[in-house]
C-alpha cells in the first residue's frame, strides 16, 4: 500500500495549527462570540458566560496580544476609567468562522426548538434585509460547492515544505 501524499509534506508551519494555538481552547471563541454580540465589558462577559475570572482575564489578554481585540477606555459618571473590548479587523475576519461554527452546532447539537443564535443580514442604511446569513464554499472560478464536500481536496500551498 502506498503512503498517503500528505505524508510527503511537513506540517511545521501549518496555519490551521497556528490558528488553533490562539482559538483552540475551550473559551476563546466563547469570548469572541460575546464580543460579536455586543458584550464588551469584563463584568458583562463574566455574567453572560460564567467563565472563571482568571480564565477570562487570560483569554482577553491573549486575544488582545494576538490582535483580535483591542482595549477601549470608557468611564461611567462617578466611576474610574475602565476598559471594554472591541474587535479589530483581524477579529472581524473571524465572522465567517463563527457563522460556520454556529451552523454546524445548530445542525448537530441544537435543542429541538433550534439554535438560540441566528445571524441575519442587516443591510446598509435603510435597506434592512433580515435574511439569515450562511457561509458558502466557492472556488476561485466562482463554482459553488454543494453538500458533496468530497469535491474539495487538500493540496500543497505556496508555503508547503517537503519533509
Amino acid at each position: 500500500m502506498s503512503e498517503p501524499a500528505a505524508l510527503q509534506w511537513s506540517i511545521d508551519n501549518c496555519t490551521v495549527q497556528r490558528a488553533l494555538q490562539v482559538l483552540g481552547d475551550r473559551w476563546s471563541f466563547v469570548v469572541l462570540r460575546e464580543v460579536f454580540n455586543g458584550i464588551r465589558r469584563f463584568a458583562d462577559l463574566r455574567t453572560r458566560t460564567a467563565i472563571p475570572r482568571q480564565v477570562l482575564t487570560d483569554r482577553l489578554a491573549l486575544l488582545v496580544a494576538e490582535g483580535l481585540l483591542r482595549r477601549q477606555p470608557y468611564q461611567e459618571a462617578g466611576q474610574r476609567v475602565r476598559e471594554e473590548y472591541r474587535l479589530t479587523q483581524k477579529g472581524l475576519d473571524l465572522y465567517p468562522v463563527l457563522v460556520a461554527l454556529n451552523a454546524w452546532g445548530t445542525r448537530y447539537y441544537a435543542d429541538p426548538e433550534g439554535s438560540p443564535l441566528e445571524f441575519r443580514h442587516r443591510g446598509r442604511g435603510d435597506d434592512e434585509c433580515g435574511a439569515e446569513v450562511s457561509v458558502v464554499l466557492r472556488c476561485a472560478h466562482g463554482h459553488e460547492l454543494d453538500d458533496d464536500l468530497t469535491q474539495v481536496r487538500p493540496a500543497p500551498g505556496p508555503g508547503a515544505r517537503r519533509r
